[in-house]
């Protein structure tokens, strides 16, 4: 299953009434889960033979698919003047592009749109987020190598 498959099985969820959905293909696993304060409904899928075999290889940067662009399309907040930018993905949000860089961006920053702002690990994929929009960094909302779930808040961003 590639990274493509999966964003759409976590938008089919996101769609859905299903609360969670388990896959279990061999020794490949993936779990997503959505608004665990609504009851719904459980789905899970087992299959015979894993259909995937990710390689230990060294994983390098690559850049975000564009449906992962698309899904990442920032929300307005409460403030006219504020927007929050979410993870487009389940992944690990990574700050720096490498272990002892500096940040891609620092609360303060100038940021335009299309601009790298993080990058996101997903099944050994290191996905490089762009900004959707032009403004100033108002506040990281996610802890550098920390888990983050698909549409949570990442930044928040004041608009230029």
């Amino acid at each position: 299953m590639d990274l493509k498959q999966i964003q759409e099985l976590i938008k089919a969820v996101n769609k859905s009434e299903l609360s969670e959905l388990s896959i279990k293909d061999g020794d490949f696993e993936i779990t997503i889960k959505q608004n665990p304060h609504i009851e719904g409904q459980v789905a899970t899928y087992s299959a015979p033979q894993p259909i995937v075999h990710i390689p230990q290889a060294h994983p390098a940067p690559v850049a975000a698919a564009p449906a992962a662009a698309e899904v990442a399309a920032p929300a307005q907040t409460s403030s006219e003047n504020l927007v929050t930018i979410k993870s487009p993905m389940i992944g690990t949000f990574y700050r720096s592009p490498k272990p002892g860089e500096p940040p891609f961006v620092n609360v303060g920053d100038s940021i335009s749109a299309g601009e790298h702002i993080c990058i996101i690990e997903a099944m050994k994929l290191f996905n490089e987020i762009e900004s959707e929009v032009s403004g100033k960094i108002v506040k990281v909302l996610a802890d550098d190598a920390s888990p983050v779930e698909y549409d949570q808040p990442l930044f928040l961003v004041e608009i230029a």
